[in-house]
């Protein structure tokens, strides 16, 4: 059931317009397949790839915000997610703790995010994720991932449908095999957003 591809799921609810993805600007197409293109980008200091998915679902942009803000139920279309549970909210902003599928003998991963999100004037919404490693203490069985960096975009556009771009680079903490991670950058940004569309659209 556990696969090679999710070795390296360290992102949760994973989404960038902010530092570290950020720098990730010379973007590779890497799989372009039903419907959903992932781009791949090296960003400078690291060893792990930022990743970029876009998509285009048949929703509106507030069903879409209220799938990512069921904070547990999202896990069940996050590529690898484990648990997932909401830490606190306040207005806009969000602590998510996510713990993600590991096969052996990676150690499993347990990241903690921030959520900000923020309405654009042409009806759009963007989700930016930064990890907070340090916001609660960590827990003897998992690594903490380090960083995460990236957003979630829901852009309107015709009647009923919705551009939705998922970018995310990590730092996964302790020792992550680089084949195993370079295969997660493809994989988790193309189930994730083909998991999600089949949710919206009730497929």
């Amino acid at each position: 059931m556990v696969s090679l591809s999710r070795v390296t799921a360290i992102c949760g609810l994973g989404v960038l317009v902010l530092t570290g993805t950020a720098q990730a600007e010379d973007w590779q197409l890497a799989k372009d397949e039903d419907g959903i293109r992932v781009y791949l980008s090296a960003v400078p200091g690291s060893k792990y790839k930022a990743y970029k998915g876009v998509v285009t679902i048949k929703s509106d942009v507030a069903k879409l915000r209220e799938l990512q803000e069921d904070v547990t139920g999202s896990c069940a279309w996050i590529h690898a997610c484990a648990e997932q549970k909401l830490l606190k909210r306040e207005g806009e902003q969000s602590w998510v703790y996510t713990r993600f599928k590991m096969p052996w003998p990676v150690t499993a991963r347990d990241s903690i995010l921030h959520v900000t999100s923020s309405e654009g004037a042409d009806g759009s919404l963007t989700r930016t994720l930064e990890g907070v490693p340090t916001y609660q203490p960590e827990d003897k069985d998992y690594v903490r991932v380090s960083s995460v960096k990236g957003s979630w975009v829901f852009v309107p556009k015709a009647a009923g449908e919705v551009e939705v771009t998922y970018q995310l680079h990590t730092e996964p903490g302790g020792s992550v095999p680089s084949l195993l991670a370079n295969s997660f950058v493809v994989d988790a940004p193309f189930n994730t957003l083909k998991s999600m569309r089949d949710k919206a659209e009730g497929n």
